[in-house]
C-alpha cells in the first residue's frame, strides 16, 4: 500500500454518484466498485425489474438508491438530480452509462432505429452532463464520466447509428469540459473495446476468436476493468484530467 492509499483507504469516501443504465453489466460493475470505495450511489435505469435485481445483488442497504428513469427524458434527468440531492445531500459524480444497440446495415436500418440510438446515447449523455454539471458548478465541482466506445473511434459496419452516437459523445465530452472546467467540473470519456458481456456471449465463437487475435493483450476485457477506469476518473487521482478519452480495449485499434 502506498502513502496515498494509507491516507485515503477508500477513494470515494462519502461522495455521491449517479450511474445511469445501472441494470446492465457495466452499470453493475461500476456501482459495486464505487460502493466498495466508500461512495453512496443513485442507480437509474428505464427497467424497474433490472434496477430491482441490481439493488438486490449489491446488497448495499441505504447507501444505494434506485430511481426508474429514462436518460433522454429531461424531466426524468432533472428528477434524478433532485432526488439524489434530497436523499444523500450532494452530487459529486455522474456516470452516463446507459446505452442501446439497434444494429443493421444502412440499407436495412430504419430511421426510428437510427433516432432511438442517437437519442439514448447523445441526447441522454447531453442531458445528464448538463444536469449534473449544472448542480456541480454551484457546489464546488465534480466529475462527469461519459461511456463512449471504440466503435466511436473506428466505426463498425452495421453500426452507423451506434458509431455515430459514440463518436458524438466524444465531441460532447470535449466541448462540455471546456465550458465547465472553470468551476471545477471535470468531464471525461471512456472508450471500451470488446468487454465480456451478454452481447459478446451472443457473438459466434469463430467471430470471437478472429477478433481476439487482433487484440495485442490477447483477451477480452472485463466489466471490472472498465469500472476501475471509471473509478480513476471519478476520484482525485485524475484531478488534473478533463476532456480526455481513455481507451480500454487491450490495445486493439491503437
Amino acid at each position: 500500500m502506498n502513502a496515498l492509499q494509507q491516507e485515503n483507504p477508500r477513494l470515494l469516501e462519502g461522495r455521491v454518484a449517479v450511474i445511469t443504465g445501472a441494470g446492465g453489466v457495466l452499470g453493475n460493475a461500476i456501482a459495486r466498485n464505487f460502493l466498495d470505495q466508500g461512495a453512496f450511489v443513485t442507480l437509474t435505469d428505464i427497467s424497474a425489474a433490472a434496477l430491482e435485481a441490481t439493488i438486490t445483488r449489491l446488497n448495499a442497504g441505504t447507501r444505494a438508491f434506485a430511481i426508474t428513469a429514462g436518460v433522454s427524458d429531461p424531466a426524468d434527468v432533472d428528477r434524478v438530480v433532485e432526488e439524489t440531492v434530497t436523499n444523500f445531500g450532494r452530487l459529486d459524480i455522474w456516470v452516463n452509462n446507459a446505452g442501446v444497440a439497434r444494429d443493421a446495415t444502412m440499407k436495412k436500418m430504419t430511421v426510428d432505429d437510427f433516432d432511438f440510438v442517437i437519442d439514448v446515447h447523445v441526447k441522454g449523455s447531453w442531458l445528464g452532463t448538463r444536469a449534473a454539471a449544472g448542480w456541480m458548478r454551484e457546489h464546488g465541482g465534480g466529475s462527469v464520466i461519459n461511456l463512449s466506445s471504440i466503435s466511436g473511434k473506428v466505426g463498425n459496419a452495421g453500426q452507423t447509428n451506434y458509431s455515430a452516437a459514440k463518436a458524438g459523445i466524444v465531441g460532447l465530452t470535449k466541448a462540455a469540459a471546456k465550458e465547465v472546467g472553470f468551476a471545477g467540473v471535470r468531464v471525461n470519456a471512456i472508450q471500451p473495446g470488446l468487454i465480456e458481456s451478454t452481447m459478446l456471449d451472443n457473438m459466434p465463437a469463430d467471430v470471437q476468436e478472429a477478433r481476439k487475435k487482433k487484440i495485442p493483450l490477447g483477451r477480452f476485457g472485463t466489466p471490472e476493468e472498465v469500472a476501475n477506469v471509471a473509478l480513476f476518473l471519478a476520484s482525485d487521482l485524475s484531478s488534473y484530467m478533463t476532456g480526455t478519452v481513455v481507451e480500454i480495449a487491450g490495445g486493439r485499434h491503437i
